[in-house]
């Protein structure tokens, strides 16, 4: 595949992000602007659009990143390079893709050089370093019959070429048994790792997060009981770890029918908006539950404020099942199931794992969020909007 990317990513410089009021974080709101869904099956430049699971705007371009968790299955591993149009974003339950553009599509290669071979890879997180001209990205890990491969954060050039790795402790390493249940079994769950990514708004950390906890540190979340994931922090200059902090994942809320007791829950992208403050995305599936919307998709997605000034620093604990520390502390700021579309259906929630801020849009700051549609016709390539507003602004919205 012809590797594309606009040549003004090579000279890029991109301010951060100014930080949001974060002491007062909870008095803050996040107002539905519209949405936007790209049809199943689309094509772009030889590829499959979907999976889509991770989303970051540059705003020296007004153009956005997206990293696709295809495993190199359909077309090699890649990111695209899209705009969005908030213009025409829509409180519709059908509101087309007119606002979606996609500009260009980038092979991510091996650090040997070359596309990714089938199924040896899972890119989730992805972020832009406008000062550096890099691009990080996480893979999840892999805990399956088929074998084991560690969860990672690597970064690379505009044009998709390998440039190093970071250094992730070994004890995220899946080891032991892969039923995670067996004595010594250490690491990621299956399916629970790396898929995020955040750099801090001074440019200097680079943080991610493991969906649940790590094997040796609690159980998986399900409908009953939560999980205690980890946030990872690099010094992006050296590439090796400075910290880690507990955060509490809620447990999966609906419960899941008694015909389906699939259920899980997990930190799927997060957000920094201050010194270890973060907006962070707990999204859910819970089968066999109705959830709202014109399509009932299972899905439940909750936007956390999460603050780990006062979380103890877990950095080098292989285990902290019994410890005593103090997580990040949390507030809900948005409940996605509560927005409604302009003629008052409820919208429609998908998979939603990516998260960035957007453009001024009508005087206000924005944040997009993406949804992975797992290249399913069942579910959907989304793109949502919302407004950051004061609650003064909200009441004279109402």
């Amino acid at each position: 595949m012809r590797i594309l990317l606009l040549a003004a990513l090579a000279v890029l410089q991109i301010s951060f992000t100014p930080p949001l009021r974060a002491a007062d974080s909870a008095s803050f709101i996040l107002n539905y602007i519209g949405q936007q869904i790209v049809p199943h099956q689309t094509k772009f430049k030889g590829t499959t659009v979907g999976g889509l699971s991770s989303l970051d705007y540059n705003a020296s371009t007004a153009r956005y990143l997206s990293i696709s968790d295809d495993r190199s299955r359909t077309n090699p591993a890649r990111f695209y390079e899209l705009s969005l149009d908030l213009a025409k974003f829509q409180r519709l339950a059908e509101p087309g893709m007119t606002g979606v553009t996609f500009h260009a599509v980038t092979t991510i290669q091996q650090s040997g050089g070359g596309a990714f071979e089938k199924n040896s890879v899972d890119p989730e997180g992805l972020r832009f370093d406008g000062n550096r001209n890099k691009v990080y990205w996480s893979e999840e890990g892999r805990r399956e019959i088929s074998g084991f491969r560690s969860p990672a954060v690597r970064e690379m050039n505009a044009d998709g070429s390998h440039s190093r790795d970071f250094v992730v402790p070994l004890y995220y390493s899946p080891s032991g048994s892969r039923v995670w249940t067996f004595t010594g079994s250490k690491g990621v769950y299956d399916n629970l790792g790396f898929e995020s990514l955040a750099i801090s708004t001074d440019g200097t950390t680079l943080y991610t997060a493991t969906e649940n906890g790590l094997v040796q540190d609690s159980p998986p979340a399900n409908a009953y009981r939560g999980s205690r994931a980890r946030i990872l922090a690099f010094d992006i200059a050296t590439g090796k770890p400075v910290a880690e902090y507990a955060y509490d994942v809620e447990p999966v809320t609906p419960v899941p029918s008694l015909l389906s007791s699939f259920a899980i829950i997990g930190v799927s992208d997060f957000l920094a908006i201050g010194d270890r403050q973060f907006i962070t995305i707990e999204r859910a599936l819970s089968l066999g539950t109705i959830t709202p919307g014109r399509v009932n998709t299972g899905y439940t997605v909750r936007l956390y404020y999460a603050d780990a000034r006062n979380a103890t620093n877990i950095s080098g604990m292989e285990s902290i099942a019994g410890k005593s520390i103090s997580p990040l502390r949390k507030v809900l700021l948005l409940d996605m199931s509560d927005l409604k579309n302009t003629d008052g259906s409820a919208l429609a929630i998908g998979n939603i794992e990516g998260i960035t801020f957007g453009p001024e849009f009508k005087g206000k700051r924005t944040i997009l969020l993406v949804a992975d549609n797992n290249f399913s016709r069942m579910q959907f390539t989304q793109f949502v909007a919302l407004e950051i507003a004061s609650e003064s602004e909200l009441e004279r919205l109402q």
